[in-house]
């Protein structure tokens, strides 16, 4: 049975602003706990080789940031 296409746009309508207004509502660590369990099951649905690679690159965007704010330099970092 086909979807009524009025029916798909009035609840499209409603989810489109559905997340918005609750991620303002929420609290800045709701936010995070909330972002976390979303990552989590991310995670869960990719290989372990590139959960590594993820993790690997984000330490090493850390690793940048920090250099930065500390006034070094980042040569010597591996980037790819």
């Amino acid at each position: 049975m086909p979807k009524n296409p009025h029916a798909v746009a009035l609840g499209r309508l409603g989810g489109k602003k559905g997340g918005a207004a609750r991620a303002a509502k929420l609290t800045p660590e709701e936010l995070s706990a909330s972002g976390k369990k979303a990552s989590a099951g991310r995670m869960i649905k990719i290989s372990a080789t590139r959960r590594s690679e993820i993790a690997r690159k984000a330490g090493l965007a850390r690793w940048n940031r920090f250099a930065i704010e500390e006034g070094s330099s980042s040569e010597g970092t591996e980037t790819k």
